[in-house]
């Protein structure tokens, strides 16, 4: 898990520079709309949409099994796309190694 912490991290930071910047310039509205200007943005927003629902489709049980609620985590993958997964990846916790089972 501590993989996935550090990717989340290396990830998350450029990722919300870009994000902010996308957003005063356009706008959270005018990200949708600068995607249905064309068939080519129809695709990039359903390979989006496509991806975030096979990241939710392993979110959820994984939030369930881990003891975690997966609604805030489904609703803030709505509203904000990549953002919900790495905040998911980047607060979970990180689970206890058994050291006398790596011995065995």
């Amino acid at each position: 898990m501590k993989q996935r912490r550090i990717l989340a991290i290396i990830i998350l930071f450029p990722f919300s520079l870009l994000s902010l910047y996308a957003m005063a310039e356009v706008g959270y509205i005018g990200l949708f709309e600068y995607q249905l200007q064309s068939p080519a943005g129809w695709q990039v927003l359903a390979d989006l949409v496509v991806a975030l629902v096979l990241v939710l489709s392993w979110l959820v049980p994984d939030a369930k099994s881990t003891g975690r609620n997966p609604t805030p985590w489904v609703v803030l993958t709505l509203l904000s796309g990549s953002f919900g997964p790495l905040l998911y990846l980047l607060t979970a916790k990180t689970k206890a190694v058994d050291v006398s089972a790596q011995h065995a």
